[in-house]
């Protein structure tokens, strides 16, 4: 987005047959080895008339006879790639393959493949209206370790955004353009996001600029206030239409509820003049109708071109983050049961945490002696930055992201990590680039302590200092009150 707007059908009965069908490959306690699941999303689709053109995701298949990879890793240590795939045909994703690959090193995920067919893979975005941070003006890849879930029982990953991370294809086979109806659904982590432009999923212009309305259409998920808006304080599923975030009609605010679940579905549908948002718990119970009308003023005719992109806005806007764990792009307008039915299913694949910690975006940690709060001097992003304590001011240096996979993320991509790996009394406890290490993993726990999961020892403010600019360290816990901390919105 650019800185000037900145500036056929199922029916329910067959929807809920298919829930049923789907489900019960998944509803055991221990799973056995995974089998193919009957009916997919997009075979729900197609039986309601409306075929997946692009189906995406790191989790599991989207058709039920898919045997295919689901995405592809490289690897830090040597620049080698690999395909990740199935367990079986149907199923869930064989996690074990990039956990073999990417022991001790780092990996990034290079492609997420097209399950339908048609070849709309999603690579590294290019330079657009916004330079993303890479060379060349490139996206940054994904840390293909940062999102672990679980689904019907089993280890997966999904992609996750920090901001400056995106994918795109420019150049696609079958995806809608002009005033084509399309549907577009994708399931995200409701835990991990920002009120910044633009973590998207969808149908965008194919050069990157921001150069019209109507050029994209895309779900959205996050709590960005500067266009369009819901009730409350977010996030919300809404639509980037390009020149504008849209959660109605209105080009303000319109009174949609935010929607707060562990995982969501976020579902945005168009045809000429008419479009819906959708969403709901991607764990249980079926959706939400948020919008259901007209298009906005100046979005009829739409333009659509056809692009598909992941994680930025339409003119690569980089500054939003989230978690994309699957998603599809359809040719036509999808009924109300046809989603019904692919919700049931989303919910019956038994999204789940993967035992980590209990996500919470945005917090500080207060110390309880000090009453300061953990502070990046500076708002440095130079890897080996320090961390101390300073009073406390709202600011991005002070605000923590506690993911799912108990890393305790800063500025960005920045991870608090202990210096070194190191496990003894007075390791530096600094910032770096997120890899999902032990040494960059903490139990936020009961007592009030922060423990690393590698070394045991205590997130501790140096000497017992309440000083602003006290350096933190690691040091063996002891019950004082410099090794105390609460989080705060």
């Amino acid at each position: 987005m650019k800185v000037k707007r900145r500036p056929i059908r199922l029916t329910v009965a067959v929807a809920a047959v298919l829930a049923l069908t789907v489900g019960s490959s998944y509803l055991v306690a221990d799973p056995p080895p995974a089998r193919a699941a009957t009916t997919g999303p997009c075979d729900i689709y197609a039986s309601g008339g409306t075929p997946c053109v692009a189906a995406h995701s790191t989790t599991r298949a989207l058709f039920g006879a898919y045997n295919g990879p689901l995405y592809q890793l490289r690897r830090t240590s040597d620049n080698t790639t690999r395909d990740v795939g199935l367990l079986s045909a149907g199923g869930v994703v064989d996690a074990a393959v990039q956990d073999s690959f990417c022991a001790n090193t780092n990996c990034v995920i290079t492609v997420i493949y097209d399950q339908s067919g048609r070849n709309n893979r999603l690579t590294q975005a290019p330079p657009g209206y916004w330079p993303g941070p890479a060379p060349g003006g490139w996206d940054n890849l994904a840390d293909a370790k940062a999102a672990p879930v679980t689904v019907g029982g089993r280890k997966a990953y999904g992609v996750y955004v920090a901001p400056g991370t995106g994918y795109r294809n420019n150049n696609t086979n079958g995806v809608a353009t002009g005033d084509q109806p399309e549907g577009i659904y994708a399931v995200v982590d409701g835990t991990h996001y920002n009120q910044w432009c633009c973590f998207d999923y969808g149908n965008a212009q194919t050069d990157g600029q921001a150069d019209s309305p109507a050029i994209m259409e895309t779900v959205y998920f996050g709590a960005n206030k500067q266009w369009g808006y819901g009730a409350g304080a977010g996030p919300w599923v809404m639509a980037d239409l390009e020149w504008g975030l849209f959660s109605g009609v209105n080009a303000g605010y319109n009174n949609i509820a935010s929607i707060n679940h562990r995982f969501v579905t976020a579902m945005v549908k168009g045809e000429p003049n008419h479009w819906a948002i959708r969403g709901g718990n991607a764990q249980s119970g079926g959706l939400t109708t948020y919008f259901d009308g007209r298009r906005p003023n100046g979005y009829h005719p739409m333009k659509k071109e056809g692009a598909i992109l992941l994680g930025i806005g339409g003119d690569n806007s980089v500054s939003g983050r989230g978690t994309f764990f699957e998603g599809v792009l359809t040719s036509g307008y999808p009924s109300p049961a046809t989603e019904d039915a692919v919700q049931a299913n989303i919910a019956a694949a038994g999204y789940a945490p993967a035992g980590g910690g209990t996500p919470q975006q945005n917090v500080q940690l207060v110390g309880g002696q000090s009453g300061r709060c953990v502070d990046v001097p500076n708002g440095s992003t130079t890897n080996g930055t320090q961390v101390q304590l300073w009073d406390c001011t709202g600011g991005t240096a002070q605000r923590f992201t506690y993911t799912a996979g108990k890393q305790l993320q800063v500025l960005g991509n920045k991870c608090l990590d202990a210096n070194g790996q190191g496990t003894s009394n007075g390791t530096q406890v600094i910032i770096w680039d997120c890899h999902s290490g032990a040494n960059q993993q903490w139990n936020v726990n009961a007592n009030g302590t922060v423990t690393g999961v590698q070394s045991g020892l205590c997130l501790d403010a140096n000497g017992a200092g309440t000083a602003n600019g006290t350096k933190l360290i690691l040091w063996a816990c002891n019950g004082q009150q410099n090794q105390q901390w609460n989080l705060r919105s």
